[in-house]
């Protein structure tokens, strides 16, 4: 199932203690590029929620935004660590002697120093962290990635229209391909028999002839090749997981047999449907950059 590398996807969960938000939206990207921005205290949880949207997510450039309103309750239950607070002190003393500088210390100065005070029970309130986020990164992804197969289908939609377009052009470069060949033997024919008058045509080199200049002209192969490309692409179209590239890789070779075809154009209405194909295939490639 195609899906899309573009979405936004938002979940939230609520206790007495607090509200949890996550919100998750992305673009297109050749690789997997998670930013993820959340409260320092949620920092020891960054490797989780990292591993746990990569069950989710395969490319694109992610942007995950993890917010927490703590309650006031919670918010007042601060601790004072006095043996942090000490050691703090202590060392200031002795770094100022050791240089010589005046050791001026005051409580604001120790306020300030990381993990003097903190709220709550830092061990309980991280299992509790931990055991709350989770299920919102996961809601919050599925969400998102309900956004992304809707589009994906829409996606899915309008490739599948496009590829009936080229296959169409496909078919008729191989359907005009025997008018070419009799507008030539005609051409060739009128030209010899100008030359020889009345000494009579030899059937044998217009015949000759023909089989060089179908060789030169001959698209069968490409023909062939593009109809090959077109089914597998369609068959990708329905598969799961990241397609994107393999997509990508098919369209390369469908404009590998379209330049093909182009080049060996016998006449105006062969070069007119080769530029078609390219011009088909350009807007394939293009809608395959935003499928995951």
């Amino acid at each position: 199932m195609a899906r899309s590398m573009t979405g936004y996807g938002r979940a939230e969960a609520v206790n007495e203690d607090r509200k949890l938000t996550v919100e998750i939206k992305a673009v297109n990207n050749r690789y997997l590029d998670l930013n993820i921005r959340m409260p320092r205290r949620f920092y020891f949880l960054e490797a989780k929620v990292r591993n746990l949207l990569k069950e989710f997510i395969l490319r694109g450039k992610v942007d995950v935004y993890i917010g927490c309103e703590e309650y006031a309750d919670e918010a007042g239950a601060l601790r004072y660590n006095e043996a942090l607070a000490g050691e703090y002190i202590a060392r200031m003393r002795s770094m100022a002697e050791k240089f010589s500088i005046d050791p001026v210390i005051t409580a604001a100065d120790i306020a300030r120093a990381p993990e003097v005070f903190q709220l709550g029970n830092p061990e309980a309130d991280e299992e509790a962290l931990e055991g709350m986020l989770e299920p919102v990164v996961r809601e919050a992804a599925a969400r998102f990635n309900e956004a992304r197969t809707g589009e994906g289908e829409r996606l899915k939609d309008d490739l599948t229209g496009k590829l009936d377009h080229l296959l169409g052009l496909v078919e008729e470069v191989a359907a005009h391909e025997p008018e070419i060949m009799e507008a030539y033997r005609a051409r060739i024919t009128e030209t010899l028999g100008e030359i020889l008058l009345d000494r009579g045509i030899d059937e044998s080199r217009i015949a000759a002839e023909c089989v060089l200049y179908a060789d030169k002209i001959c698209t069968d192969e490409e023909t062939v090749r593009l109809r090959s490309h077109v089914r597998q692409m369609r068959e990708e179209l329905e598969k799961q997981g990241s397609i994107g590239r393999k997509l990508d890789f098919l369209a390369q070779e469908m404009n590998r047999e379209a330049n093909t075809t182009l080049s060996k154009a016998g006449d105006l209405i062969t070069a007119d449907l080769g530029i078609a194909m390219k011009t088909d295939i350009e807007k394939i490639r293009e809608q395959i950059q935003n499928i995951e």
